[in-house]
């Protein structure tokens, strides 16, 4: 069987070979042919063709080199005769102002939202800092109020005889002496029962001051205009509390 096959093979290949060649031309059996009078025959109208010297060649359509092209169309004018509306100018910033650093300290915490909401819509982000500072409660061992200046010098006298230190209370605690200011209310109840200890039976823990945030603004080139509009801005924020070179 394989035999017959490779004797097919063999014929079929011998077969192409000779029709390939045209040896099978007189049969009518050959491949088309791609010689020149064929490739002449299929031409259409070759008189019609005729060759032009660079001489003779229209010059091309093209635009040339300098030419200026074609200026666009005006817009219409509008009806009536009225002129088109300029475009609005924009705000430019304020120049030749002169700058300086500025910082405000100690603004309350009751009004420095309402302060940090104004800086946010009117003035630009890069023109201030509002940053807080946490101040923990103060509490103090505290002898007073004195009913006059005379029994306040004789506690102060008492209090050296013993040899306790003292200092001035201040601020709505006067007359009044203290005996120590404490970060705590647990240490300033120990201090209370040390100096108890040793005689002294009327100071008590008051706290001299609750806990408070403040807040410090900083404007790092403040222009004499953006100064008073902060200011404006603020209202009681900034009483007792003017800007001051940073």
């Amino acid at each position: 069987m394989l035999r017959i096959a490779f004797l097919l093979l063999v014929l079929a290949n011998a077969g192409y070979y000779l029709w390939n060649h045209g040896q099978l031309q007189a049969l009518g059996l050959a491949p088309p042919s791609q010689t020149e009078p064929e490739r002449l025959g299929q031409q259409v109208r070759p008189e019609a063709l005729s060759l032009l010297s660079v001489d003779n060649a229209p010059a091309p359509s093209s635009v040339t080199p300098g030419t200026a092209p074609a200026s666009p169309a005006a817009p219409a004018a509008p009806a009536g005769g009225e002129e088109p509306a300029a475009p609005a100018a924009r705000p430019e910033k304020a120049a030749g102002q002169p700058t300086s650093c500025l910082v405000a300290t100690g603004i309350e915490d009751r009004h420095a939202e309402a302060l940090r909401r104004g800086l946010i819509a009117q003035v630009a982000s890069d023109q201030w800092d509002l940053s807080s500072t946490h101040q923990p409660g103060r509490w103090m061992v505290y002898m007073g109020k004195f009913p006059d200046a005379e029994f306040l010098e004789r506690k102060r006298a008492e209090l050296r005889a013993r040899k306790i230190d003292f200092d001035r209370a201040g601020g709505a605690l006067e007359p009044g002496l203290s005996l120590g200011r404490f970060s705590s209310e647990e240490a300033a109840t120990r201090e209370l029962t040390n100096v108890a200890r040793q005689g002294v039976r009327t100071a008590r823990v008051v706290q001299e001051r609750p806990d408070i945030t403040l807040y410090t603004l900083r404007l790092p080139q403040a222009t004499p205009a953006l100064r008073s509009q902060v200011e404006s801005m603020g209202g009681k924020a900034f009483e007792g509390k003017p800007f001051r070179p940073c």
